[in-house]
Parts: structure tokens; C-alpha cells; sequence
């Protein structure tokens, strides 16, 4: 199963993250150095994303959504008044080491104080979120597979139908120890927007 972004779809990604980054900096009234350096992403690199001339990686995605303190679905959310969230359909992200694949599913029209996403970890690989901001709840649900998550220094092994709730505030890491893509449900609920 071939669950890459298409070409296409990355494109409008990148330009729709990067008029929302860019709202996003400029209501803050911060300048584009003043957003790089909080972020630790260059200067160089964060134009490009605000122009829509680099497709940002998962965790470049993180690390604005951090920055700015906003869910990541804000940044690639669709404007839409009703939404179908079907799979391999919509806005996908790649984490850096192509472990992870992200699909947002339903976010809240502002905001807002929780979102959804689709997740398909790689087999045999590892996503490493790390931290994310402040008050950021996740709950995760195994819809295929098997996922071993290590939240700081303890493992959690969840099979397919189990869940867990945790702070994603803490560093934090998704491992899949099987020859198969394991499926993910994601909500995350921010308690400091």
C-alpha cells in the first residue's frame, strides 16, 4: 500500500501551510527571524515555507505549531463547510524520517481546543515527536497493528482497538516492532489555546 503523498496534493500543502504560518506570525506581530529563531528552524527555510517553495516536514510542522502555540491541524486545515475525512484522501505530511505518516481528519474552525488526525507508522520504524507545547493531551487509538509508545522513560505495547491517554507535553515516541503498517487514531486536545 502505497500511502506517500502525491505530488499534487504536496504542492497545495506547502502553499496552504505557508499563507497560515504566515497569518499566523504576522498576528502575533512577530517578524520572520523572530518566528526562526523561537523555532529553531532558519530564517531561509521559513520563508521558503511561507512563499509555499518547501514542502515542510512533520516535524517542521511541529515546531511552528509549537512555536506559534496553535494545533497543528491550523496549519493544514482545508476551508470547507462540510468535511469527509476518507483515507489516503486530503492533507498528508511525511515526518523527516518518512516513519509516519499524518493525515488530519477534522480540526475545529478556530482556535480551538482539540483535533483528529490518521497515522500510519512505517514497519519497523520509530516517529519521535518529542515534546509538544504546553497542555497538549493526546489519546491514541490502534485501528491496525501493534505500536509500542514510550512516553519519557516508560514503554506502553497496544495492540489493535487498544488506547491510550497521555501527556504529549513529555517527550514521547511511537515505535512499530511489525512487518506491517500500523494504523493510528489520533485526538489531541490543547488545554492552553
Amino acid at each position: 500500500m502505497d500511502n506517500k503523498p502525491k505530488i499534487g496534493d504536496a504542492e497545495k500543502l506547502a502553499k496552504q501551510v505557508g499563507i497560515t504560518v504566515r497569518k499566523m506570525r504576522q498576528e502575533r506581530g512577530m517578524n520572520l527571524q523572530e518566528l526562526a529563531d523561537l523555532i529553531g528552524v532558519s530564517k531561509l527555510t521559513l520563508g521558503n515555507i511561507e512563499r509555499g517553495e518547501a514542502n515542510p516536514s512533520l516535524t517542521v510542522i511541529w515546531k511552528i505549531a509549537n512555536g506559534l502555540s496553535i494545533p497543528i491541524s491550523l496549519l493544514l486545515k482545508e476551508d470547507q463547510g462540510v468535511i469527509i475525512s476518507r483515507k489516503n484522501n486530503g492533507n498528508r505530511v511525511l515526518s523527516t524520517n518518512e516513519a509516519c505518516i499524518l493525515e488530519p481528519m477534522f480540526d475545529v474552525s478556530t482556535y480551538g481546543s482539540s483535533e483528529i488526525h490518521r497515522a500510519y507508522l512505517q514497519p519497523n520504524s520509530e516517529y519521535c515527536p518529542g515534546a509538544h507545547q504546553s497542555g497538549v493531551i493526546e489519546y491514541v487509538t490502534v485501528m491496525m497493528g501493534e505500536v509500542k509508545i514510550k512516553v519519557q522513560d516508560d514503554y506502553y505495547h497496544l495492540f489493535e482497538y487498544d488506547s491510550i491517554k497521555f501527556n504529549g507535553d513529555k517527550e514521547h515516541a511511537y515505535i512499530n516492532p511489525t512487518d506491517s503498517t500500523t494504523v493510528l487514531h489520533f485526538v489531541m486536545t490543547y488545554t492552553n489555546t
